[in-house]
């Protein structure tokens, strides 16, 4: 890495900020200790998966800590913020997508630590000038790809209708590629996300149509593909995206 303002010489390169926010409504457990707040629960679990930078043997990990945190209680019922996470992701190889999935799927555990959640929508940013579509192997241009099998033994009625806004954010491009993404997305031999109707306007674009199942997991397999086929399409400033279910979501 080259020096920069800012940048060490000896800093190991990232792929960028990562932040999540998970929407719903959340009924703590009455045995929780408030001292195991969402921050100190991420990085264990994290920890214990093999997935802090600071703390991976023998290789690199796929985020460093951040920031946590968890909503107390609204007063008035309805869904909100129940909690948010930040990480800086680490550099994405060439045959590994951004690790959204395995992101989420924390959170979603640290979450169920503190509370019972009926999940109503998930909100991410995802960075992803850390993509390198050229160093992508022909076998792997959109690597999520490799793990679509996952999703196959499912109950079907796990079949979840939701809308996925994509922002613009600060990139002018997102609406200039946005039926060229749309095109990209239908064009991929999975079912974790069918795509249905889709609306393009000058701050982003909706896309409407089915999840697989209504959890984390499956939201951040369809965010990293969203985010290898923008990249793949220009895209390089931080892209916001956010899922929502069009059911009634059930405790996770």
């Amino acid at each position: 890495m080259q020096p920069q303002p800012g940048i060490a010489p000896t800093t190991p390169p990232t792929a960028g900020t990562l932040f999540a926010a998970l929407y719903g409504e959340l009924t703590p457990h009455a045995w929780h200790d408030p001292e195991h707040d969402a921050y100190q629960l991420f990085y264990q679990r994290s920890l214990a998966m093999g997935w802090l930078e600071e703390h991976t043997a023998g290789g690199p990990g796929l985020w460093a800590m951040n920031d946590a945190g968890s909503s107390p209680p609204q007063a008035a019922p309805g869904p909100g913020r129940v909690s948010w996470f930040q990480v800086e992701a680490g550099a994405v190889t060439a045959e590994r997508p951004l690790p959204v999935q395995q992101f989420l799927r924390c959170a979603q555990d640290v979450t169920a630590r503190i509370g019972t959640v009926r999940l109503s929508a998930v909100q991410v940013l995802l960075p992803v000038r850390g993509i390198d579509p050229a160093a992508r192997p022909a076998y792997a241009a959109v690597p999520s790809m490799l793990t679509v099998a996952w999703f196959g033994e499912r109950d079907p009625a796990a079949r979840t209708p939701v809308d996925v806004r994509i922002g613009s954010g600060r990139d002018p491009l997102i609406p200039a590629i946005a039926r060229q993404l749309v095109l990209d997305l239908r064009d991929l031999e999975q079912d974790v996300f069918m795509c249905g109707d889709d609306e393009v306007t000058v701050h982003g674009m909706t896309l409407r149509g089915e999840l697989a199942e209504w959890s984390c997991d499956a939201v951040g397999w369809l965010a990293a593909t969203v985010a290898d086929c923008a990249a793949r399409l220009g895209a390089r400033s931080p892209l916001p995206l956010t899922v929502r279910a069009q059911a009634d979501p059930v405790a996770l």
